[in-house]
Order: structure tokens, then sequence, then C-alpha cells
């Protein structure tokens, strides 16, 4: 009998196919998060009561516990309103994601005969173990802050945080009464065009951080279960599902951070802190 192996890959394994279009461990992974959030979602509007359950009392008692922490972030409640619903619904996406990766239905799948024999193919992998699903993940966060940085302070003031034409204008009209600002603007201008390098590095950040600890897990459970079947992998079980929470909350956090400085406007905060030297001048 041929021997069947389990080859942890790095890339995400095909399950089925769709036509042309192929459909991935970790996209069906993916599909299955979201129903099961939905799902959760509707069962728990349909049962939502003036007078709360126990059920209800939990997840309320977490939700403020969550706006809470969004709170020491953004310190602004109407503020946080606004990002946390975003927040929290990527972070249900990222910690079902990454329990499914490591329940024992990730022992299901088909078997394939590749160039080294047979090989098994699990139906479940976790969407944040393939980088394909943690770099869209990356860029929908910090392409969705830049947007939501248009609607806060409009189009003009979220263009000149990177290519800053304002400061360069103000050289014209500011060179009689501030020389130096020959000097100080074209620097600004050219750290807003390093803010757009900080953008995708903000990418790669957020991308391989979430991918590497959800893949290093997945890859030792699975060292340990070839090494030893039974009793010694259920710590390391508990320790990735310690690992899957801690990751989604980072993830989300840094959501938040970044919608937070999207929302800011900097030319005002410049100002703000340009008035009180002034008053000190006009004081003495």
């Amino acid at each position: 009998m041929e021997k069947i192996s389990h080859e942890i890959t790095l890339f995400a394994e095909p399950v089925f196919h769709f036509g042309s279009f192929t459909v991935t461990n970790a996209l069906v992974t993916s599909w299955f998060a979201v129903a099961i959030i939905v799902v959760l979602a509707l069962a728990l509007r349909s049962k939502l009561r003036e007078v709360p359950g126990k059920i209800q009392s939990v997840f309320e008692v977490a939700i403020e516990g969550a706006l809470s922490l969004c709170d020491q972030v953004t310190n602004d409640r109407k503020l946080s309103l606004k990002i946390f619903p975003f927040a929290i619904s990527v972070f249900f996406f990222i910690l079902v994601n990454n329990w499914l990766g490591i329940t024992p239905l990730g022992g299901f799948g088909i078997i394939e005969k590749g160039e080294h024999g047979l090989a098994f193919i699990p139906y479940l992998r976790s969407g944040t173990a393939d980088i394909n699903g943690t770099i869209a993940l990356a860029i929908m966060a910090v392409l969705g802050a830049n947007i939501f940085g248009v609607f806060s302070v409009g189009l003009w003031k979220t263009f000149n945080k990177y290519v800053n034409l304002k400061v360069l204008g103000e050289i014209f009209t500011k060179l009689r009464r501030e020389p130096t600002i020959i000097i100080v603007a074209p620097i600004t201008f050219f750290v807003g065009l390093i803010e757009i390098v900080g953008e995708f590095a903000k990418i790669a950040s957020l991308s391989f951080r979430l991918f590497g600890n959800v893949f290093a897990g997945e890859v030792l459970l699975v060292s340990m279960a070839a090494l030893v079947a039974y009793a010694v992998p259920i710590p390391f079980l508990f320790l990735e599902i310690l690992v899957g929470l801690i990751q989604a909350l980072i993830f989300s956090i840094l959501l938040v951070v970044y919608f937070t400085i999207g929302a800011s406007d900097h030319a005002e905060e410049h100002e703000g802190h340009e008035e009180p030297a002034e008053h000190k001048l006009a004081s003495v």
C-alpha cells in the first residue's frame, strides 16, 4: 500500500474547481468563517430583548469592553462608534479563521496523486495561514483607513498628507516673514512622500505578522501530531487557541489606529500646537 503524505505548503492547496476558477482550502475556510459569523449574528439579533438573557448579557459586556478599548485608541466615543463596526467584524473574521484551522475538521480532505506519491489535502486551512488572505486583509485595512480619512477630513487634506502641495505654496506666501520656510517646506514635502512608502510598509507588516504566527502554529501542531499523536499536542493546541485570539486582537487594534490616523487633520493639530507659543509671546 502506497504511503500517504501530508506536506505543509506555504501556498493554499486547491480542492476543487468552478470552470477556470480554482477554489483553495483557505478560501473554503474563509467562506465557512463568514457563514458562521452571519448565522451567529442573525441568531443573536432574533433573540434581542429589552431585558437581556444570559447569552445577550455576555455579548453586551464583551462589546462594551471592546468599545472601551477602542476609545483608548481614538480618545473620542463618536469616532469609536464609526470605526468599531469595521474593527469588530475583522476581529471575528480573523478569530474564526484562526480557530477553524486548528480544529479536528482539518482531518477531512481529499487524496491526490502528486510528484512524490499520494498526498493528503485538507478541506480546511485557515485563511490567515495563506499569505494571499493576509495580504488582502492588510490592503483592506490600509486602503479603508485612507478612504475613511477622505470621508472624515476631505479628499484635499488626505491627499496633502502624502503629496503636500500646500506647504510648497506657502514658500511664496510666507517667504518674507519666515525665510527658513525655503528649507523647511521641501523637507516637509518629502516627508509626505515617505508616508506613501510607510503605507506599503503597513501592508507588509500586517500581512506577514498575521501569516507568520498562524502558519507557524499550524506547522507546529502538525509536526507534534506526527511525532506524538495523542496527549502531547494538546497543550500546544490550547496555546494556538490563545495565539489566534491575540493575533486577531492585534490586527483589529492596529486597524483602529490606522483609521484614527486617517481621520486626523494634521494641519489643525499643527496649528493647535503653535497656538500656545503665540499666547506666550503675547503675554510677554
